[in-house]
């Protein structure tokens, strides 16, 4: 169900009375995200089809391609950061030698993943968000319904596909980016060989590792593309109804890539 009308309700007498509403609209609004995304993934089917092919390859090109400068720099800075802070202290014990582990499992598991949504969430996300949201003010969903296109299919499941396809990718490119920038700083500031620090790195890391992180940014990019794509659709009150949108976009998506994280984690390391 797509709303697009303002709604207005009754002023709430107390703040109990305000917070379950905020409860209650809270659970609405998941549970519409929700069909939203069975709908999306029925249609998935579609994606090879010669009408939404084109769609699909430039969101993903969208998603992927033109997100590769920021993740870059990003990555980079999150490897030299770890392997500084965790060298420093490690060579309080001499034992420095352990960095490339430190940086390589804390990479695979987590950062990499991790920051590789959150830049996504910011950058493609809200602007999945506002395109959407764009179209919903001006009246261009309503007039594909009217010609018997569903916004969904149309929409939402070439921006899911995108992110299920690219989202792994560019977590892996984060992990390798983020490994090598370690490296450098062992090299260059703490004295440690780039030899030493991968043997190391490829010692302690494991398979499972990279597929739990992997798996991590597959959910993530579902994420993204469901909360920005609701959020779109649920815009209303013109241009400051599209700012609105994709603030929630960016808001709604870190808090839930934070707390899938932690649950995610805590379910295969025990």
């Amino acid at each position: 169900m797509i709303v697009r009308e303002p709604e207005h309700y009754e002023p709430t007498r107390n703040f109990v009375q305000d917070m379950g509403r905020r409860v209650l609209l809270a659970l609405r609004n998941t549970g519409r995200g929700m069909l939203m995304l069975c709908e999306a993934v029925r249609d998935i089917s579609h994606a090879l089809s010669p009408k939404h092919r084109p769609d699909v390859l430039m969101q993903q090109y969208v998603t992927g391609i033109k997100s590769l400068g920021v993740l870059t720099v990003v990555a980079l800075f999150t490897g030299m950061i770890l392997a500084l802070q965790t060298g420093l202290e490690l060579r309080r014990f001499a034992q420095e030698i352990y960095i490339g582990s430190a940086v390589t499992v804390v990479m695979l598991r987590e950062m990499g993943p991790f920051m590789t949504a959150l830049i996504i969430a910011a950058s493609v996300g809200s602007s999945f968000a506002a395109q959407i949201g764009t179209m919903v003010v001006s009246e261009e969903v309503s007039a594909l319904e009217v010609m018997s296109v569903k916004p969904v299919r149309y929409l939402v499941m070439p921006r899911l596909v995108a992110m299920i396809l690219m989202m792994p990718i560019l977590t892996i490119y984060s992990n390798i980016i983020g490994i090598v920038g370690g490296a450098i700083v062992g090299q260059t500031q703490l004295g440690l060989s780039m030899t030493a620090y991968f043997d190391n790195a490829s010692e302690f890391a494991r398979n499972k590792d990279l597929y739990v992180g992997l798996l991590k940014s597959v959910v993530f990019g579902v994420i993204i593309a469901t909360v920005a794509c609701h959020q779109g659709f649920s815009t209303t009150e013109g241009a400051v109804g599209v700012g609105r949108a994709t603030r929630r976009t960016v808001v709604i998506s870190y808090l839930t890539i934070l707390t899938v994280g932690y649950m995610l984690t805590r379910l295969f390391y025990q």
